[in-house]
């Protein structure tokens, strides 16, 4: 049988993430520190592990709502009230989903009709342009760069709308550059489409994640609730990623869209995580703070040691990551991760993973222990001597 015939063309057009290839390597090698995949290396707060147990315990592992826990949705909105000042009705203005990725899918699905134009800076995480593609969309790749610290201007915005443009992602903190939107710039952003349709996702699945002044949501913008989704999730700043659970907040009928598409595909979120996710939001403050503490001192220690070796490192402002660039070498993004795992067993990805204007750079995740962070910059240090 060919299956090249009866599988989707669509699918089959899709390059394999660039992140995953890395990852899977590193599994194969003994002694690899891995610095390739994105999850924080510290415990689930107990206190939602303990309700977790509670609630198998109680047997309560049934299906809930589609749309979440009333409970849960309720402290979503408050969280958001709390967070970003905006105010979203519970009941049908914030659906639960199965981690931030599902909600960024029904996002783009909820919008995009075949032919559709979709903006999207770059580099950037790497679900959102195949997720376009599949829905017929065109992905439009809006290029950030070091000199403007890796954030979206609104002269790059201007140059890339046309009529077919229906939709613009905004990846901020940004997953791989840790860039930062700040209000005065996002309120640069919304001026130049203020009098267009287009809908802005907002994936901000690291706003607690910031090191200096606090995250702003697009949404909490003047006049740009009513055309912005908002993505978030609880798998980075709670330490949540196995539990698969995000959230999605939005005007009411862009939520009965996503809703739709939630109840077909995947009809609720896990039972167990949604109860668990209500401590999270009304109990771990203080836990989040000591993780966004000490990944403060784990980039510090990062970017001096990568600028200290002669890898020029922008100083990422929010997430866990930083963008040091690698054309010093003489080396292209692959090769030297390529190089790098081969010979000094550590795994990072290649920047071009996040887009072709991320040639030239690496992407390394510090939400790991010092140790290994140490360890892996050591090796590093001696991979750059041994190939001058």
């Amino acid at each position: 049988m060919n299956y090249d015939n009866i599988l989707s063309q669509k699918v089959l057009d899709l390059k394999p993430s660039g992140i995953r290839k890395f990852f899977d390597i590193a599994a194969t090698i003994e002694d690899v520190i891995s610095l390739s995949v994105g999850e924080p290396d510290f415990k689930t707060p107990w206190t939602v592990r303990r309700k977790a147990i509670e609630v198998l315990e109680q047997g309560k592992t049934t299906y809930t709502s589609n749309s979440g826990l009333e409970e849960l949705r309720r402290a979503c909105a408050d969280y958001f009230k709390r967070t970003i000042h905006t105010d979203y009705s519970p009941i049908d203005e914030i659906v639960i989903t199965v981690g931030g990725s599902e909600a960024i899918d029904l996002a783009i699905r909820a919008l995009v009709n075949p032919g559709d134009e979709v903006i999207i800076p770059e580099p950037c995480f790497v679900c959102y342009s195949p997720i376009v593609k599949l829905t017929g969309g065109v992905p439009v790749p809006a290029v950030t760069l070091e000199e403007d610290c890796f954030k979206l201007t609104a002269d790059v915005l201007k140059n890339l709308i046309t009529p077919k443009t229906k939709a613009l992602i905004l990846p901020f903190p940004n997953n791989p550059t840790g860039a930062v939107m700040r209000r005065e710039e996002l309120e640069t952003i919304a001026e130049v489409i203020k009098n267009t349709d287009i809908v802005v996702i907002s994936d901000e699945i690291y706003s607690e994640l910031t090191y200096g002044e606090p995250h702003v949501s697009f949404a909490e913008l003047e006049n740009m609730r009513e055309r912005t989704i908002v993505i978030n999730g609880f798998s980075k700043a709670f330490a949540m990623t196995g539990w698969r659970l995000g959230f999605a907040a939005a005007p009411k009928p862009i939520i009965e869209q996503m809703l739709k598409i939630h109840q077909y595909a995947i009809m609720c979120s896990p039972t167990v995580s949604q109860y668990a996710a209500i401590i999270a939001l009304t109990d771990c403050i203080d836990e989040v703070r000591a993780m966004v503490e000490e990944y403060d001192m784990r980039r510090r220690l990062v970017v001096k040691g990568f600028n200290d070796m002669g890898l020029p490192c922008f100083t990422p402002e929010g997430a866990f990551y930083v963008f040091p660039s690698v054309k010093s070498t003489g080396m292209d993004s692959q090769e030297f991760c390529t190089r790098l795992i081969q010979e000094k067993s550590v795994a990072v990805v290649p920047g071009n993973a996040f887009g072709d204007c991320g040639e030239g750079f690496i992407r390394v995740c510090y939400a790991y222990s010092t140790k290994h962070l140490t360890t892996a910059m050591e090796r590093i240090g001696e991979f750059l001597k041994e190939i001058k």
